[in-house]
């Protein structure tokens, strides 16, 4: 059992949750994701770490209320303990000098950029990252993020907060203007990731993404998570989650996070009924 030492809120629906895993925390790094199970009949969700602390054996995830196991893993508290916690898993996001590198964070998945862009500075790296979400409310760690970087750029759909529009516009500029750009790391939703791809391969600059396809096992045994690269099948727990993202099949990627949309939805209903039962019958007791 793995014990919820902090949490906290972020955003609207977005938790912050420290958990005691020394094991985890001593082999994370950056890019890299955990497989957590909240009780014996839950399903098995991926995080991607957003921090860890070596000394306390501690590691932070950020995670959405979206399905029924994010909305059930908000309802824990601080002393609640999650059955399994596996990880680290994944490789880890390819660090090196590569000069100038942008850090593209699309909504939540801050959380997720922050260690990169601070492993990248700490190469020597001149950082620059750039974090979009729909409106200010949903805007966090923009301190984080700032400290590990050299220049940070916020944007919002609606102007609320930095510049009005999405990431890929200050990105395009950048590169119109024949900014050196060395290497992009773009992590956020797929949407956001194949439009950060699509405006940079017109200027060659090697983008890497980090994909988020359906995922059980997370060893590479069930296949759930496979998706297409360079026109070959690979499995985004074990040779990825980071990819060349000129060469991702962006569709079929589209097309896999559906699938079981119809099934997602009845299993959040069931959990809510059960969850308004159970409520029903303390207040009648």
């Amino acid at each position: 059992m793995y014990r919820i030492t902090e949490k906290s809120p972020l955003a609207p629906n977005i938790f912050l949750l420290k958990i005691a895993a020394p094991a985890v925390a001593k082999k994370a790094a950056a890019g890299q994701f955990v497989i957590l199970r909240l009780d014996e009949k839950g399903e098995r969700i991926p995080l991607t770490l957003a921090d860890w602390n070596r000394e306390t054996g501690e590691v932070t995830v950020a995670f959405m209320q979206v399905g029924k196991t994010t909305r059930q893993l908000a309802t824990f508290r601080v002393g609640d303990s999650i059955a399994n916690f596996v990880g680290p898993l994944g490789k880890p996001t390819d660090i090196e000098k590569f000069g100038t590198v942008v850090c593209v964070a699309g909504g939540f998945a801050v959380a997720t950029v922050v260690p990169i862009a601070r492993a990248m500075k700490a190469a020597g790296n001149h950082v620059i990252a750039l974090m979009g979400t729909r409106t200010k409310d949903l805007l966090f760690w923009e301190d984080r993020l700032a400290a590990v970087s050299d220049e940070l750029i916020v944007t919002t759909d609606d102007g609320s907060n930095g510049r009005k529009g999405v990431v890929t516009v200050p990105l395009k500029e950048m590169l119109e203007k024949g900014n050196r750009v060395d290497r992009v790391v773009a992590v956020g939703p797929a949407i956001m990731m194949k439009f950060v791809a699509a405006t940079t391969q017109p200027f060659n600059v090697k983008t890497i993404v980090s994909m988020n396809p359906i995922m059980v096992d997370g060893t590479g045994m069930c296949g759930a998570c496979r998706c297409s690269v360079s026109g070959e099948t690979r499995f985004a727990c074990v040779d990825g989650p980071e990819f060349d993202g000129h060469q991702v099949d962006w569709d079929e990627l589209f097309a896999r996070q559906r699938a079981f949309v119809t099934e997602e939805k009845q299993s959040l209903e069931q959990w809510q009924r059960q969850m308004a039962e159970a409520t029903a019958a303390q207040k009648t007791a």
